[in-house]
């Protein structure tokens, strides 16, 4: 008999079950009803239409311009103003509400769909979840369409530049043409020649003939691309850029070990105190121009194509012991030329007297003997 109870029992609930439900949501839908039109009275919106999000936002922000505090009107009103703005967010509810239901409406058995077709949207781009895949999808075309207007404007640019020279391009375009032409005749004139030459067999009996090539004497395993093109280079005077620098340095090294000699050698060996400041200048100078120089030395080292054909840094104090060594040594050899030169002016100047001296005496001999 139990049983038989609660077979009934459940009978009856799960029966009235439906019922509730029912009664329920009408009770719900139709305070919800009651809501939405207390919305649009507010938002003073026609309440047998539909109305979309942005008929909705436009009314509350007219009606936020007359109520809020904020607005300076004189019918601002703080309590309206949120009535209006509880209002806005239950039409725009409702609005999503509608969509969501459409949209259901429209694919009613969305679990069926393959679960490929996240992979047939946003073109292809993109990897992991939805979310993540729309954000790169998103960015993907934000960097399309800079890349389109880049290239949009590079071809206005070029058009503009195209019709701002316009006879100019034109005439170009044909002398290149022509110039082309000529080329292309050119080849194919010595093209025929040298196989006409070919043919006749002018190139059987040459000199040297079967003998390997004497070029790549000094270094036979080189290639001969390579060195080709190394020669062509050479001919024509070209020099790689470690080369320039390697040359420009040491010139400017030679200036200043120059500047130096000379201006020690200017000043002498013994220096007095203005002569002191003054070779205090010349060395300070030089310690700028060896910083300068020092800077070129290492770009020099970055493109250096081997470590032991690098340069060390030039001192200051090495070249001035250097200068005042050379000045030394210098001093020295033009009190030695000077010496020189003296026993040469006065080995003359005694020929002379010894001269003169005979010709005296041959001269007195014949005034006596007549």
């Amino acid at each position: 008999m139990s049983l038989h109870l609660l077979a009934s029992f459940n009978s009856s609930f799960y029966g009235s079950f439906p019922v509730i439900c029912l009664v329920r949501g009408l009770s719900d839908r139709a305070q919800i009803s009651a809501k939405l039109r207390e919305s649009y009275r507010l938002l003073r919106l026609p309440e047998g239409e539909p109305v979309t999000p942005e008929r909705a936002k436009d009314s509350y922000l007219r009606l936020a311009k007359l109520y809020h505090p904020d607005s300076g009107s004189p019918t601002a009103d703080a309590a309206t103003f949120s009535r209006l703005e509880e209002a806005y967010r239950s039409v725009l509810a409702q609005s999503r509400d509608v969509d969501r239901d459409e949209d259901r409406d429209e694919d009613p058995f969305p679990g069926a769909a393959p679960q490929h077709r996240q992979y047939l949207s946003y073109e292809g781009v993109g990897s992991g979840t939805p979310g993540q895949r729309e954000r790169q999808y998103s960015h993907f075309r934000a960097d399309r369409a800079a890349e389109r207007v880049l290239d949009y404007r590079q071809k206005e640019q070029e058009r503009e530049a195209a019709m701002a020279d316009g006879a100019l391009t034109e005439r170009d375009v044909r002398r290149r043409s022509k110039a082309g032409k000529i080329t292309q005749a050119l080849e194919r004139l010595v093209e025929d020649l040298i196989q006409e030459s070919m043919a006749r067999g002018d190139f059987r009996n040459l000199s040297g003939a079967g003998k390997p090539l004497d070029k790549f004497r000094d270094d036979p395993y080189a290639d001969p691309t390579a060195h080709n093109i190394n020669r062509i280079l050479a001919d024509n005077g070209y020099q790689p850029p470690w080369v320039l620098a390697q040359r420009e340095i040491r010139e400017m090294a030679a200036t200043v070990r120059a500047g130096l000699l000379d201006g020690r050698v200017r000043l002498g060996l013994e220096l007095s105190p203005p002569e002191r400041l003054h070779w205090a200048e010349l060395c300070t100078r030089a310690g700028e121009e060896l910083a300068e120089l020092n800077k070129k030395v290492d770009g020099y080292n970055l493109i250096a194509p081997m470590l032991k054909m690098q340069m060390v840094h030039y001192n200051l104090a090495r070249e001035v012991r250097r200068a005042e060594e050379g000045a030394e040594r210098r001093t020295v050899e033009r009190r030695r030329e000077r010496k020189e030169e003296m026993k040469k002016i006065n080995a003359a100047k005694m020929a002379s007297k010894t001269e003169h001296a005979k010709r005296g005496v041959a001269s007195w001999l014949k005034s006596w003997m007549h």
